[in-house]
């Protein structure tokens, strides 16, 4: 089969949306497919290359000047991959892959990775629209997408390529203890003020705690003027983007999630393969990576107090914090990267069999916020 990927860039940052879109496109040209990852490029190029995925370079932007040069750019890439699939992970991608097919008979698959975002209903453009978990696929169904064109693959990354060792190994600081670690990128809606004013409340109780940050985002100078405001400056450390934080969740006490909306955490993932005892807000997709909280314990958004006390347990009851980490470590193979890979040929191989496709004027209508017609 001939796939092609599209996302507005490849870039290593902590995208997550970028992060699945590599690993797929790198185990399925491992399974033997033709694939090619169209974007505006970036540091993940070498990994593809080495997994024999091509890159072709496709600027995507949502100015709408740019659409003629877009669409022009992308149907150079169909010219030249003839693909069986198109699979678009962004919104830009998703609206030159409907627009831009016209005869071509290419099957048009979307993953809607962040159904918060308004804009994510231009996703339903696809003959088959993939969401990461089942609470993204009713997020989506209220809105109008058809059910008969909605399907489920939720996010793995056990396996995954992108954390293929290079080489030698970076050296990982100690992380000093009793600790809690989170994840994430320092954006409003991952609820790390949150964590901040928990671990303030949290301080006043265990001492010595130390709060580890591991990833970086627009919010960044913001939260660290919050730590230094509430006087937790000196022992809550940012350490910014890391490609592999796995070393560092290996050190963690307690892994903490505090996410205001979630669709499916990778973060989460990685930090029950390496065995976490985890707190997460129960929000979005959360539920369903902590296995309806048998893997993890759950609190209420926004709940400071809550998700202190939760830590506190946890940090202070030895033999709770190693019952939480023995069931994080459970029930793992859900979290399998081929797992995914396989899903999605299957999800591939079904899509041509759709009846009908969305017609341009139900996809501006779509693109307008409206519900799609009919269920």
């Amino acid at each position: 089969m001939k796939i092609v990927h599209l996302a507005n860039h490849a870039e290593k940052i902590g995208n997550g949306i970028v992060n699945v879109m590599v690993d797929l496109a790198c185990l399925q040209s491992k399974a033997g497919h033709q694939v090619a990852v169209a974007s505006s490029g970036g540091s993940f190029e070498a990994l593809l290359e080495r997994h024999g995925v091509r890159h072709l370079t496709l600027p995507q932007s949502p100015r709408p000047w740019r659409v003629p040069a877009m669409l022009w750019g992308f149907r150079r890439v169909i010219a030249e991959t003839r693909p069986d699939v198109v699979h678009a992970h962004m919104m830009t991608g998703a609206v030159l892959a409907r627009i831009g097919r016209g005869r071509t008979p290419y099957t048009f698959v979307t993953t809607i990775h962040n159904e918060f975002q308004r804009a994510s209903n231009l996703m339903g453009l696809g003959d088959r629209v993939v969401a990461v978990s089942e609470a993204v696929a009713r997020s989506m169904a209220q809105r109008g997408i058809p059910e008969a064109r909605l399907c489920v693959v939720r996010n793995g990354i056990i396996g995954a390529p992108r954390f293929e060792r290079e080489g030698a190994t970076v050296p990982v600081p100690a992380l000093h203890r009793p600790n809690l670690v989170t994840v994430s990128g320092l954006y409003e809606r991952k609820g790390i003020h949150d964590l901040l004013h928990a671990f303030r409340h949290l301080k006043s109780r265990v001492e010595q705690a130390q709060l580890y940050i591991v990833g970086d985002g627009p919010d960044r100078a913001k939260l660290e003027a919050l730590a230094l405001e509430l006087g937790v400056k000196d022992s809550a450390h940012f350490l910014g983007y890391i490609a592999d934080p796995r070393p560092y969740l290996a050190q963690a006490d307690v892994f903490v999630l505090p996410s205001h909306s979630e669709t499916s955490s990778l973060a989460i993932m990685e930090a029950r393969e390496a065995g976490c005892a985890i707190v997460a807000t129960n929000v979005g997709g959360i539920p369903e990576t902590l296995d309806q909280g048998a893997a993890g314990i759950m609190v209420p958004v926004s709940d400071r107090i809550g998700l202190a006390g939760a830590v506190e347990r946890l940090l202070l009851d030895d033999e709770s914090r190693r019952t939480w980490q023995l069931r994080a470590a459970q029930n793992l193979d859900a979290f399998s990267a081929q797992r995914v890979c396989n899903e999605y040929m299957q999800i591939y191989a079904g899509a041509a069999a759709l009846h009908r496709t969305p017609s341009m004027k139900e996809a501006a209508h779509f693109a307008d916020g409206h519900d799609m017609p009919g269920r």
